[in-house]
């Protein structure tokens, strides 16, 4: 087991396009919860546009300013905000700002391998 995992920031500014870093997931040895380290360049935002999932995700918005919409209502989030999107509600992010923004995701408990992480909710955003 690896007790300690360092975000390669290198590797995050070393491309224009949106990056994720695993930290903790199936196959480094989680249990309970997944952490990625997520960079998300300007103009650019959820893969799967609003979406829910099955179970609790939070986003810690460690650099630049995320956009988001959550059960419905705007958000802005700047670096030091913990977001929670609880299991079922349907949300969606992005990055309306000129700088990349760089967020821890913490997803518990773990997701199921064999199953769908996000579930589209409607129009891709």
């Amino acid at each position: 087991m690896e007790y300690l995992r360092q975000v390669d920031f290198a590797r995050l500014t070393a491309v224009d396009d949106r990056v994720t870093q695993p930290l903790l997931d199936h196959d480094s040895g989680a249990t309970s919860c997944s952490v990625n380290c997520i960079k998300t360049p300007p103009a650019d935002g959820s893969p799967a546009g609003m979406h829910t999932h099955v179970v609790d995700q939070l986003f810690y918005i460690l650099s630049g300013t995320m956009s988001l919409e959550i059960a419905g209502d705007s958000y802005t989030a700047g670096p030091g905000t913990l977001v929670v999107f609880p299991a079922g509600v349907p949300h969606r992010n992005w990055n309306g700002g000129a700088e990349a923004t760089v967020h821890l995701a913490i997803n518990t408990p773990l997701p199921a391998p064999d199953e769908p992480f996000a579930r589209p909710v409607g129009p891709r955003g």
